[in-house]
């Protein structure tokens, strides 16, 4: 058994990470799953989401078969996110849920992943009530599953192998792509920033780039099979390179990758610290790169920016703010705000609305402060009440809502390029997809418009989405 240790987590080194290329599935493991089925939930970011990308392929490579009924799994994999509160109480809830699967069937092997299993509190938890769980690893080890997954089904006894660490690189690794049109690119892992309201950095590891070459293959593969679309990967994407010693940086890597034959490229997420000219000239010069760019706000107090160890202030945010807007027309910027961060006063709280209205955001993800257990803001005192925190954020939404509806009603009448993914869950008729502005955009439409790139005229605008009819020139 190895448990996480939240002291190891945060320790930082000048070594370089080891960067493994032998991933094999041993040969007594590759028919474990004839004629069994697993299912994969995912909670939080798109780093997750990749993860559980990897987990399936290497559950496939085992012979078991996806299937989309929980009931009739024969492995379940939970892949966890730490970042909220909210996301804990939805993984343990789900747990005990699955309780009762595997009373009914004792075969049944339950697996939680990710974020949550790197916390000593969530281990120790496990331990303590939920001892039904048969297998738990972190983020570190992912090329491990197979292997405890075999132990767990020969030894017939409880893995877990959690560990805290600075972290590797591992490459080649299978991926089974949720789209074959559209794919996540991780050019980044882990996180040096340590925000003082952020576990990341403790889950996740050091920050590691990836080599350019391993990239730039992996999204000429991508290109030759047909990939319309990649998302570069980060916790800090545009922070990447800066632990390598060749002088190559973000901007570097995006002007290569525009350089290939790949339609559209997206990044995230950004940290307004290592946002420079040079990664906006580089977005300015490569017309394949989107005009969007997700730039979390956090707050707009320098006092609360300060206590958050932020690295910036409201003056330096608004400044880059609106240098993008000037430099790249008809941008789209996005944002994350926390509201009642612990000592956030009234004041506080309306120098966030006062970059809010400024700014006038695409969109924005907004948040309650929720407090995580061995981040330095978990040991502030926090007496802004609850109600008052749930007043502040209706207010800010009313704004963000107002601004959000504002910015779709600029393409009304207007024609834009839609990657389409698939039919609407509320509306097997209608299709969907984003524009290059990351604006959700609905239509009718044939399933042969599936992964294409077509053009939309938009007819009517919602808060939240585009609708519009197809173009002429693609019916």
């Amino acid at each position: 058994m190895q448990k996480p240790d939240l002291k190891e987590a945060q320790k930082r080194s000048k070594k370089k990470p080891k960067i493994i290329t032998d991933f094999i599935i041993d040969e007594n493991l590759i028919n474990l799953g004839l004629s069994k089925k697993y299912f994969v939930k995912t909670y939080g970011c798109q780093m997750n989401e990749h993860d559980s990308e990897k987990i399936k392929a290497m559950l496939e490579k085992m012979n078991y078969q996806a299937t989309s009924n929980m009931e009739e799994a024969d492995v379940i994999v939970l892949n966890s996110c730490s970042i909220r509160e909210n996301a804990h109480n939805k993984v343990f809830g789900m747990i005990g849920q699955l309780k009762k699967l595997k009373d009914k069937n004792e075969d049944l092997i339950l697996v939680l992943c990710g974020c949550m299993a790197q916390e000593e509190i969530v281990v120790a938890k496990i331990l303590e009530k939920y001892y039904w769980l048969d297998i738990v690893f972190g983020t570190h080890n992912i090329n491990n599953f197979p292997n405890l997954l075999g132990q767990k089904i020969f030894a017939k006894k409880q893995q877990i192998e959690v560990f805290s660490k600075e972290g590797e690189i591992y490459e080649g690794l299978p991926i089974k792509r949720k789209f074959p049109h559209k794919a996540w690119v991780n050019i980044m892992l882990g996180c040096d920033k340590f925000c003082a309201y952020c576990i990341v950095p403790y889950t996740r590891g050091k920050q590691r780039s990836r080599k350019r070459k391993y990239i730039l293959n992996e999204i000429k593969d991508l290109i030759a099979n047909g990939c319309q679309e990649i998302t570069l990967l980060g916790q800090n994407v545009n922070a990447y390179g800066k632990d390598l010693a060749d002088n190559y940086y973000f901007a570097d890597l995006l002007n290569d990758i525009g350089k290939l034959n790949m339609p559209r490229v997206r990044f995230m997420t950004n940290h307004p610290w290592d946002f420079n000219d040079e990664i906006i000239f580089a977005i300015q010069k490569n017309k394949n790169i989107m005009p969007h760019i997700h730039l979390p706000l956090q707050s707009g107090s320098d006092q609360v920016l300060q206590k958050m160890n932020r690295g910036y202030c409201q003056e330096e945010y608004i400044a880059l703010y609106f240098k993008l807007k000037k430099a790249i027309p008809n941008i789209c910027i996005s944002t994350d705000i926390i509201v009642g961060f612990p000592t956030e006063s009234e004041e506080d709280f309306q120098e966030t609305l006062k970059v809010v209205n400024k700014c006038q955001f695409d969109y924005a993800f907004t948040f309650i402060y929720s407090k995580r257990v061995g981040t330095p803001a978990a040991k502030l005192e926090d007496k802004i009440p609850l109600a008052e925190k749930e007043k502040r954020l209706q207010k800010l939404n009313k704004y963000i809502s107002s601004y959000a509806l504002e910015s779709n009603q600029r393409f009304k009448s207007k024609e834009v390029k839609v990657l389409v993914d698939g039919f609407s869950e509320k509306n097997k008729q209608v299709l969907t997809g984003y524009s290059e502005h990351m604006k959700r955009v609905n239509f009718y439409g044939a399933e042969e418009l599936i992964g294409r790139i077509v053009l939309v005229k938009i007819t009517d605008v919602k808060t939240w989405s585009l609708f519009g009819v197809l173009s002429d020139e693609w019916c």
